[in-house]
C-alpha cells in the first residue's frame, strides 16, 4: 500500500470494467450478425438505409445550428463575465452555471411543459431552443476560463501600440480564446448529435436525431446494427477529438 501505484488500481479496474470493456463489446457486435458470424453487413446496412442518413444528416444539421446559436450566444457572455469592468460580481458567473446543477431531462420537461403553457406548436423551433438552453452554458465556462485567465498585458501591449478597443478585441483577445471555443465546440456539437430524450420531448417524437435511431435499435433487441451506429458516432467523435488536438497544438504554437 505504500507505492503510489497501488492506489491507482481502484480506477485502472474502473476504466477496465465500464470503459474498455464496454467499448469492446460495441465493437464486437458491430462486426457480427444476429447469428453471432463475423460480417460487415451492419455497416452496409446504414449506408443503404436511406432513413439512417437522413436522419445522420438532420442531426448534423441541427448540431451545427444549436453551435453556431451557442457560440452567437455564448461568447458575448463569456466574455462580459470575464470583464471586471463590466461584470464586478460573481454570482452572475453562479447564475449562468446553475442550470448545470439541474438534471438536463428535467431542464427538458420544464421547457416543454413551458411551451404547451404559452401554446407554442412543439416541432424543429422547440428543439433549437430546448439544446440552446440545455448546453449553452457549455459553451460560456470554456471561453469564460480561457478570457478570465488570460494574461492582461497582451490587451495592454496592443492599445500601447496604438490598436483600438475592437481591434484589441478581435485580434488579440478572440485568436487567444480559441482553445476554449474549441473546447466548447465538442462540449455542444457532440451531445446534440447523439442525444434522443430532448428531440422526444421538446417535438413530440416528431424530429428524429440519431440517438434516436441507436436507442429504437437496442430497445428492439437489434443490438449487432445498434452497436454498428453507436462505433460510427464513436469513430466521428474520435476523428474530432483528434481535429481538436491538433488546433490546440497550433493555437499553443501561435502563442
Amino acid at each position: 500500500m505504500s507505492k503510489r501505484s497501488t492506489w491507482a488500481l481502484p480506477y485502472a479496474i474502473f476504466l477496465v470494467l465500464f470503459v474498455a470493456l464496454p467499448l469492446i463489446l460495441i465493437m464486437v457486435y458491430a462486426f457480427q450478425d444476429g447469428a453471432g458470424g463475423w460480417t460487415l453487413g451492419n455497416f452496409t446496412k446504414f449506408f443503404r438505409d436511406t432513413d439512417a442518413i437522413n436522419t445522420f444528416a438532420l442531426s448534423l444539421e441541427v448540431a451545427i445550428e444549436n453551435t453556431a446559436i451557442c457560440i452567437l450566444l455564448g461568447y458575448p457572455a463569456a466574455w462580459i463575465l470575464s470583464n471586471k469592468k463590466l461584470n464586478k460580481s460573481a454570482v452572475t458567473i453562479v447564475l449562468f452555471i446553475m442550470p448545470m446543477w439541474i438534471n438536463a431531462l428535467m431542464r427538458t420537461l420544464a421547457t416543454a411543459e413551458l411551451f404547451h403553457m404559452l401554446g407554442i406548436q412543439l416541432g424543429k423551433g422547440t428543439l433549437i431552443i430546448g439544446m440552446v438552453y440545455d448546453y449553452l452554458p457549455f459553451m460560456i465556462y470554456p471561453i469564460y476560463n480561457i478570457l478570465d485567465r488570460m494574461d492582461k498585458s497582451y490587451a495592454e501591449a496592443a492599445a500601447d501600440l496604438g490598436a483600438t478597443p475592437w481591434q484589441v478585441f478581435w485580434k488579440v483577445q478572440v485568436p487567444l480564446s480559441m482553445p476554449g471555443v474549441v473546447s466548447g465546440i465538442m462540449m455542444v456539437f457532440m451531445p446534440t448529435v447523439s442525444t434522443f430524450a430532448i428531440s422526444e420531448f421538446l417535438t413530440n417524437n416528431k424530429i428524429k436525431l440519431f440517438g434516436t435511431i441507436i436507442q429504437e435499435n437496442i430497445n428492439s433487441s437489434m443490438w449487432n446494427y445498434g452497436a454498428a451506429l453507436s462505433l460510427v458516432m464513436l469513430v466521428i467523435i474520435g476523428i474530432t477529438s483528434l481535429l481538436q488536438d491538433n488546433k490546440k497544438e497550433v493555437s499553443g504554437g501561435i502563442v
